[in-house]
């Protein structure tokens, strides 16, 4: 059965439920729309379902920033209320407030 909402939105922070990092979400696909190369690296016994939505987030670990594209079910809200350090959130984010990033566009 496919989900057709995302639980999730824009600009959010969370956290991914089983490995230490967190980050903010730019974009959503509404199910797994990356390489199957990418689908197959991933341990069958931890493989996600694909007709699920699939979170791009602008993430961090205790080393690193980086992007991530994560299942929603392996998802959580980042409950520590704190901004994520990533230097690209200014290229689509406004300031942190309540929580969270609000959306920006940038015109040239």
């Amino acid at each position: 059965m496919l989900k057709t909402q995302a639980k999730y939105h824009l600009g959010q922070v969370l956290r991914h439920r089983k490995h230490a990092f967190r980050g903010v979400v730019f974009d959503v696909d509404a199910m797994f729309a990356n390489t199957e190369e990418w689908y197959a690296a991933i341990p069958e016994d931890s493989r996600p379902a694909k007709n699920q939505p699939f979170y791009h987030l602008l993430a961090e670990n205790s080393d690193n920033y980086y992007v991530a594209y994560v299942s929603e079910q392996n998802l959580v809200p980042d409950d520590t209320g704190g901004p994520v350090g990533h230097p690209d959130l200014p290229d689509l984010f406004g300031d942190f407030e309540d929580g969270r990033y609000p959306l920006q566009v940038r015109l040239n």
